[in-house]
């Protein structure tokens, strides 16, 4: 089994050639830090709206070394944050019409795709989460109900199932109920973010790798290898943002780790009875994400070690072995005996940027010309595009209605000092963790007491 090497998404593809990097100072239109999806979808925007605007992305590895590139290609319309703060701030069709613009946002990347023939192994067959004890059923129904309230269309937007419509799915041990949405699509992120990269490299816009930014101000981006100065900085960092000066509290690194099996025989599938590749997730608190690639494994995530002290991240990918077995385990636990002796090929880690509220942000002061978006909680595949077209507009002094989408400008207080960060992350996990025990053994109905605790300590 391979640990690390960036992602399985890349070991399927091969680490992309290294674009050049930036050699002394050089002034631009607009300069964006981080060549992740929020990064190089603002550029490509900005370069199809204004082509005479000279664009620079500066990145400290390759473009899509992040989250981009080791996701669990979810592509999808969830949103992360409280419906209800948003609300209160601005109204409850505002809130929908995020929603509706999230659900827009997924058949935009697809049209990308297919307008710079970008071959992601995209398929939108929706998303299914599924409960597997009787509190996890609880909360999904009770999600179910809550959740319409902010959808355009309820009963489409989202659909309940019971345990025979869910098998008729896919079967996961010990389901109890389940449900549908039709606006997620499967996507090989690698393979995304590095079409996007090319497309917007073919418009005109210079992409530095191997160039780390030490600060972004207006005006002026500091690097190791020389100054960009450009009337407008855009920060697009998400969990890599604690690497610029004076930014360590303002958003948490968060992990997250995958793995990848090898492919499963003809005779697995069956038994699986996934055979409509939706994307499949549960309801636990320390819940797992999973796709069916287009060569026939099964890549599934969930939380490994949550937070390295001081805001660090991994290097390259490589992940825990105490989280790559807790990972094993889930996989077996979900899916039985057709996946008991499959082989895990790859397993590797990422950060996710996560602001103190949980809820994504995107910003722009026209005054010095700085700009960032970011925070995505793990929603970032389809949000970052969303973001992307919002800074765009924001860029050019529009009135849009992206621009008056209520996350648009949000503010959150910064993350506590070391070492609270550091025990209050692993404390709220290991609480998460013991809440799923709990619940999974005592076969009540209830949320466990734990995992309220733990979500009144995190603020989510």
């Amino acid at each position: 089994m391979r640990n690390g090497g960036v992602s399985f998404w890349y070991a399927a593809t091969a680490l992309p050639g290294r674009r050049p990097p930036l050699q002394g100072d050089v002034t631009a239109d607009v300069c964006i830090v981080g060549g992740g999806f929020t990064g190089l979808w603002t550029a490509y925007y900005l370069k199809r709206e204004r082509p005479d605007l000279d664009i620079a992305v500066v990145e400290r590895e390759f473009a899509g070394y992040g989250a981009s590139g080791r996701n669990g290609g979810w592509l999808s319309a969830a949103f992360s944050g409280s419906r209800e703060a948003m609300a209160r701030r601005h109204g409850r069709q505002a809130v929908i019409e995020l929603a509706r613009a999230m659900q827009a946002t997924v058949d935009e990347v697809l049209e990308v795709c297919r307008a710079e023939a970008i071959d992601a192994d995209q398929l939108k067959h929706g998303l299914l989460r599924v409960a597997r004890n009787p509190a996890q059923a609880a909360r999904l129904e009770a999600s179910i109900v809550e959740e319409r309230g902010w959808l355009p269309d309820p009963e489409r937007d989202l659909v309940a199932l019971d345990c025979a419509a869910l098998l008729d799915r896919v079967h996961v041990e010990g389901a109890r109920a389940g449900s549908w949405t039709p606006h997620a699509a499967r996507v090989q992120p690698a393979k995304l973010v590095q079409g996007l990269a090319g497309a917007v490299e073919r418009l005109g816009v210079t992409i530095y790798e191997g160039t780390s930014a030490t600060a972004a101000q207006p005006g002026r981006v500091e690097t190791d290898r020389g100054v960009v100065r450009a009337r407008h900085v855009l920060t697009c960092l998400e969990g890599f943002t604690a690497g610029l000066a004076g930014q360590r509290r303002t958003w948490l690194p968060l992990n997250s780790a995958m793995i990848a099996t090898a492919p499963l025989t003809a005779g697995a599938w069956e038994r699986l009875g996934w055979s409509g590749d939706e994307l499949l997730g549960d309801e636990a608190h320390a819940y797992m994400y999973a796709q069916r690639t287009a060569d026939g494994r099964i890549a599934l995530g969930g939380r490994g070690v949550p937070y390295r002290f001081g805001s660090r991240t991994d290097r390259d990918g490589r992940t825990q072995r105490t989280t790559i077995e807790q990972l094993i385990g889930t996989l077996r636990d979900m899916f039985g005996e057709p996946v008991r002796d499959v082989a895990i090929e790859h397993a590797w880690c990422g950060v996710l940027g996560v602001p103190r509220d949980w809820s994504p942000t995107v910003a722009f002061d026209p005054a010095t010309g700085m700009g960032m978006a970011g925070g995505y909680v793990g929603h970032g595949v389809a949000t970052t595009n969303l973001a992307g077209r919002t800074l765009r507009d924001l860029v050019l002094g529009r009135e849009t209605e992206l621009t008056r989408l209520p996350w648009v400008g949000k503010a959150a207080r910064r993350w506590e000092p070391e070492p609270l960060r550091f025990a209050g992350s692993r404390l709220v996990y290991g609480l998460y963790r013991a809440a799923d025990r709990r619940e999974m053994a005592s076969g009540t109905a209830a949320t466990s007491r734990l995992a309220r605790v733990a979500s009144a300590i995190s603020g989510r």
